[in-house]
């Protein structure tokens, strides 16, 4: 149960910080350094992005560490170059990679799929305007209960608050 890895070559820092803010809105902690602590090997779990300028090729090499250790990545280069171009292709070997800051696709696009029918019925009815309690009622669920569940489905999902999960779950549920 992980979360898609998210990877971007952008090709100027301000797309990197809007890049940044949507990881940052989502959960993702962020470092301006690709270079990682030698302690962990995976790291996927820690949901950290790092982000920085690649110009040179011990710099991409780092990026490409990063990614290859579950590091979501944000490497602004120009990829019209070869270290741009080398990095693009390494980083498209381990996942999917965007180029575009201002790209509507969601973070995770699995999410929705691991949510558990209790939830996503609980979200469904949200949606309709149905309050916590009301939903909790209609499925036969302790207020209690319900609200686990929810909280559960926020963590799943990458948001903090209910409002945020019925949003980015019914954006998930459009595309599929």
């Amino acid at each position: 149960m992980t979360d898609t890895i998210p990877m971007f070559v952008v090709a100027t820092m301000s797309e990197a910080t809007t890049v940044l803010r949507r990881l940052t809105r989502a959960g993702w902690r962020s470092g301006d350094s690709f270079a990682l602590p030698e302690q962990q090997w995976d790291l996927s779990h820690a949901r950290l992005v790092r982000y920085g300028r690649i110009a040179e090729a011990d710099t991409a090499e780092l990026a490409l560490l990063a990614a290859a250790r579950g590091v979501g990545v944000v490497a602004v280069a120009d990829v019209s170059t070869d270290i741009g171009r080398a990095l693009l292709a390494d980083l498209e070997r381990l996942g999917p990679v965007s180029t575009a800051a201002d790209s509507d696709e969601p973070l995770d696009t699995a999410a929705a799929a691991r949510l558990l029918p209790e939830q996503r019925a609980l979200l469904d009815r949200l949606a309709a305007g149905e309050t916590i309690a009301a939903a909790a009622a209609a499925e036969f669920l302790s207020l209690r209960t319900a609200n686990r569940r929810i909280a559960e489905a926020r963590g799943i999902l990458g948001v903090r608050t209910t409002r945020e999960a019925v949003l980015a779950y019914l954006r998930q549920r459009r595309e599929q």
